[in-house]
């Protein structure tokens, strides 16, 4: 099973949309992290479950959906690197550079 690694990105955008929950229900932001860390969990266990990044249309920049969020991800060897965390609203440019080229 693949070693799961989270980018600095990705853990801040995950603290950055529990602190904004959590100004209306600190439950409900507790209930969204544990549903993200669920979401996450799964994507070790199915990697290729998740479809490919549209904005990157590259087989190894998947993304799950959880709610209104994408969970995005790259496959790199026995390694699932979770890139970032948005809302479905936001679109993913390329030039945010969310991936380092030189990792590809």
């Amino acid at each position: 099973m693949a070693k799961i690694v989270w980018s600095p990105r990705a853990a801040d955008n995950v603290e950055s949309i529990c602190e904004h929950i959590s100004k209306d229900s600190k439950r409900y932001a507790q209930i969204f992290a544990e549903k993200i860390f669920e979401t996450i969990k799964s994507i070790r266990e199915n990697p290729l479950a998740g479809r490919v990044v549209p904005e990157y249309m590259d087989d190894k920049i998947r993304e799950r959906i959880y709610k209104n969020y994408r969970i995005i991800y790259r496959l790199k060897d026995e390694v699932i690197e979770i890139a970032a965390i948005y809302h479905g609203a936001q679109l993913v440019e390329k030039k945010e550079k969310i991936f380092n080229p030189e990792d590809s």
